[in-house]
């Protein structure tokens, strides 16, 4: 079943957020991998919306192991003239022609299913695909390039750190296979400025953007799968009681994707090279306070199933990171509250969940 394409009120958002930065990219390519991702969906529409409204004749090369299930999902953006699909496996590809001035890896399903079932097969797409996917970028003219790395780079985060910053030098157990994930993306980064320095001393001009991305919320987040605040939307759509697995006092934060768009575009024109940006949300609630929201928000009165007590006194597992940064670099700020973040979401997936 296609996806319904993002609202305007979105796409208009990005724009007026992002505009000026768009003129670098006139006439400019554009290469993306996990283009079907929610990162991905986000980010190609937001591009061809703004490079029609600015008439920017830019293109954008988008890499899938399978285009007809692209086209299947998102026929208006196979559809974009702007917009080219390459097949391939983001570990093989074969190189397209051209030179690209600009390139986003987002490739990496953040699948905890995988994790506990495939981890090599999870490992080797991260490793491998992020190896060659910068080989591409060294033999295509690439000057500006954006990793989405992510927040479980820094492993457990301690209790009595409410916001993770990137100063923290924490690390996942590296003998953990539950670490596969970080430990991935945590080399990812090390390749990045491997590649950076090489590229540098042979006079190439190079520049490695690295976005820890946390939680998020919007059209295009499954309903059905490991995502919290995708589930307990599902349930209220579905008229069921919310149900928390656990006992509802871990902590998390949820960015928006337009935001989220509005950030990783911001940071692959502005950022500084290999200075590492958390991108997420600072307000943090519980799993708990979550559900309480979502159930506020789509369905007032909606039962909500704890499925454990909580231990007295025990420290919340918390993901929640600082976004100090973001904002003093660059001046990113979360523009749509949570509660609206899950009308919005809740908005787009309704009609689709009735046909």
């Amino acid at each position: 079943m296609a996806a319904k394409p993002i609202g305007a009120e979105d796409l208009e958002h990005i724009l007026a957020d992002t505009g000026p930065l768009w003129d670098e990219m006139r006439g400019q390519s554009l290469f993306l991998t996990g283009g079907t991702g929610f990162f991905g969906c986000w980010l190609v529409e937001s591009f061809c919306f703004i490079n029609r409204a600015l008439s920017l004749g830019a293109r954008a090369t988008v890499l899938s192991r399978d285009p007809a299930k692209f086209a299947a999902k998102c026929p208006h953006l196979a559809r974009d003239p702007a917009v080219t699909l390459h097949p391939g496996d983001v570990r093989d590809f074969d190189f397209p022609r051209g030179e690209f001035g600009y390139a986003i890896h987002a490739a990496t399903e953040a699948s905890a299913k995988q994790a506990a079932e495939e981890p090599l097969e999870m490992l080797s797409t991260i490793l491998a695909g992020t190896q060659r996917t910068l080989e591409f970028a060294a033999q295509s003219g690439t000057r500006k390039f954006l990793l989405t790395s992510s927040g479980a780079v820094y492993g457990p985060q301690p209790a009595e750190i409410t916001h993770l910053p990137e100063s923290y030098r924490g690390a996942p157990d590296p003998l953990d296979p539950a670490s596969v994930y970080a430990e991935g993306k945590r080399a990812s980064e090390l390749m990045c400025a491997l590649h950076q320095k090489t590229t540098r001393t042979r006079g190439i001009e190079f520049e490695a953007k690295i976005a820890r991305c946390w939680a998020f919320c919007g059209p295009h987040l499954p309903l059905d799968t490991h995502f919290a605040i995708g589930n307990f939307i599902g349930d209220v759509l579905a008229g069921r009681p919310i149900s928390i697995g656990g006992d509802g006092t871990p902590r998390r934060s949820y960015l928006y994707g337009a935001d989220l768009a509005i950030w990783l575009w911001t940071m692959l024109f502005r950022a500084p090279p290999l200075v590492p940006i958390n991108v997420g949300s600072g307000r943090d609630v519980s799993i708990l306070e979550l559900a309480e929201i979502v159930a506020a928000t789509l369905g007032p009165g909606t039962a909500i199933a704890v499925a454990r007590q909580a231990v007295p006194g025990a420290a919340p597992a918390r993901y929640v990171p600082s976004v100090a940064r973001a904002q003093e670099l660059l001046g990113l700020r979360e523009t749509v509250g949570l509660e609206e973040s899950v009308r919005r979401t809740a908005a787009w997936h309704r009609p689709v969940m009735v046909r």
